[in-house]
């Protein structure tokens, strides 16, 4: 087992000046199935919804695929 991390600056007891406050972007999600011979047209469509997408992963059958998409909340 590691021994505990020290650090050789000692731990701040006052709040940071100057700091400033970052929200997190919040998503929402969809997934949707892509047709091979109308898969621009429906990335497509759904970009211009706002959607970006995250990732393509195979369907549940050889000839289909799954887009992940996701856009910011409003």
């Amino acid at each position: 087992m590691f021994p505990p991390c020290r650090s050789s600056r000692p731990a701040r007891k006052f709040p940071l000046q100057n700091a400033s406050v970052i929200r997190m972007t919040k998503w929402e999600y969809v997934t949707v199935p892509l047709l091979t011979h109308a898969t621009k047209q429906i990335l497509d469509n759904w970009g211009d919804d706002g959607y970006e997408l995250v990732a393509v992963v195979p369907g549940p059958n050889a000839e289909q695929l799954v887009a992940y998409m996701k856009r910011p909340k409003e």
